[in-house]
């Protein structure tokens, strides 16, 4: 099956555990098309380069998915109409990378930064 990334914002006032739903929800949803979701990681609420519908920030997900296109297409659907969702940005990828993302690992060398102060 095709291998697919997205990216994924929703709005500033939800909650850790609200954005952390959304990825099991859609997740859920790939799983009813036969697809399914490979790997997740919530980056957490970041500030954006400017204003999506009056917000200055957003939760930021990021997603690892195998499916066939018509359950990505199912899932982009559901998540334009979801009212939490600001934006999507999905890309096929050939081969998924291994270890945590770029945005992951630049968390990783703060802390080892702050540990040697």
């Amino acid at each position: 099956m095709p291998l697919y990334e997205h990216v994924m914002i929703a709005r500033q006032d939800l909650s850790n555990s609200q954005a952390e739903g959304l990825i099991e929800h859609f997740g859920a949803v790939l799983a009813d098309n036969e697809g399914k979701l490979a790997d997740s990681e919530y980056w957490g609420v970041k500030t954006m380069a400017y204003k999506i519908n009056k917000n200055r920030k957003g939760h930021y997900a990021f997603l690892r998915t195998d499916a066939p296109a018509p359950a990505i297409q199912e899932m982009e659907r559901l998540m334009r109409l979801h009212d939490d969702v600001m934006r999507v940005l999905t890309i096929k990828v050939d081969e998924h990378a291994e270890g945590p993302s770029v945005q992951m690992q630049k968390r990783d060398e703060r802390d080892t930064r702050r540990e040697r102060r």
